[in-house]
């Protein structure tokens, strides 16, 4: 099984507005096949609480765009990890300190990546991905 065509859209409708905010080191998997709650996961962060808010009312302003609701949002008052629940996705925003600290990426590497668009960058390169090294490139697509 594969993540649905609707999940596509939701992952990368997210990762572009993650972008657009300056997120770092943005990453989408394809869960499906490993859980039955959700088809995808998509992994960013940003260095400080202030962003992390700004990168989570983005993405669902961009979400709500495209008729996606939330179905939980845990976190925010905290603004060290936004959990946004969407059914079909789940976002993770994370301070870059989370991120390194809880390693998502390493517990999920199995899983096949979901290509992003080229407009979809990943902030300044100075995020997780540069500490841990190896977390899986995000060109790689199912299969």
């Amino acid at each position: 099984m594969t993540a649905t065509d609707r999940a596509v859209e939701l992952v990368t409708t997210a990762a572009q507005a993650a972008s657009d905010k300056l997120a770092d080191d943005i990453i989408a998997f394809d869960v499906s096949d490993q859980l039955v709650i959700t088809d995808a996961f998509v992994l960013c962060s940003a260095p400080n609480d202030r962003q992390v808010r700004a990168i989570v009312d983005e993405i669902e302003e961009k979400l709500r765009d495209i008729g996606a609701k939330p179905v939980r949002r845990e976190g925010e008052r905290d603004g060290r990890w936004v959990l946004l629940d969407y059914g079909d996705i789940v976002v993770h925003v994370q301070h870059a300190e989370e991120r390194v600290y809880y390693s998502l990426e390493r517990i999920w590497r199995d899983c096949p990546t979901i290509s992003l668009p080229e407009t979809v960058s990943s902030g300044r390169g100075t995020g997780p991905s540069a500490v841990l090294g190896d977390v899986p490139d995000s060109s790689r697509t199912p299969g």
